[in-house]
């Protein structure tokens, strides 16, 4: 009879161990998911300083430049009416000129944005010829949730790439930097 309650305890204890090693892996299981949810936005770069952005609209690529070198190439998405320079508000067109990096957006509802210095003087001075407002909010951005799946061109004149691009770019583009945005 001993014996009997001796592998009763031993089975028990058995039991014991196998509900613990299970309970265990579900947490390190759920702790992995959890932190794969809020991996972050924000990367870290450490490479060659950005020295200058360059857009060609026709070929619907960007250029992150560190002098002559370029570092990284993008296909972009634009504005919804992509040829010709912004000239007024609502048209659907990309600016084309010499810009700055000049804000960026961590809470934008395009994922990420970088803010271009859109409009210049000589932007405010076309749209005022015609009696119009040029417009603003010109951003480099991701897509966010809603446009994960966009057709081609769809902004309202911004510069749209990939979200896990969007961060790269985040990463590696810093205030102040030149973009020249090209036909």
């Amino acid at each position: 009879m001993k014996t009997l309650n001796y592998r009763k305890g031993l089975l028990i204890n058995i039991g014991h161990i196998n509900l613990m090693r299970a309970l265990k892996y579900f947490l390190v299981v759920i702790g992995l998911v959890v932190l794969a949810a809020c991996a972050s936005k924000f990367r870290t770069y450490n490479g060659p300083e950005v020295t200058q952005i360059y857009v060609l609209k026709s070929e619907r690529k960007m250029y992150l430049m560190h002098h002559g070198d370029v570092l990284k190439s993008y296909d972009i998405d634009l504005g919804f009416a992509p040829a010709g320079d912004k000239v007024i508000e609502g048209d659907g067109r990309t600016p084309e000129g010499d810009y700055i990096i000049d804000r960026r957006n961590p809470n934008s509802d395009f994922h990420l944005s970088l803010g271009i210095s859109y409009p210049n003087e000589q932007d405010i001075a076309e749209a005022e010829a015609l009696g119009q407002d040029p417009g603003g909010d010109i951003f480099i951005h991701g897509r966010g949730p809603i446009y994960k799946r966009p057709g081609r061109d769809w902004t309202w004149g911004c510069i749209a790439v990939t979200d896990r691009e969007m961060e790269d770019i985040y990463a590696m583009v810093r205030d102040g930097t030149p973009i020249r945005i090209m036909p």
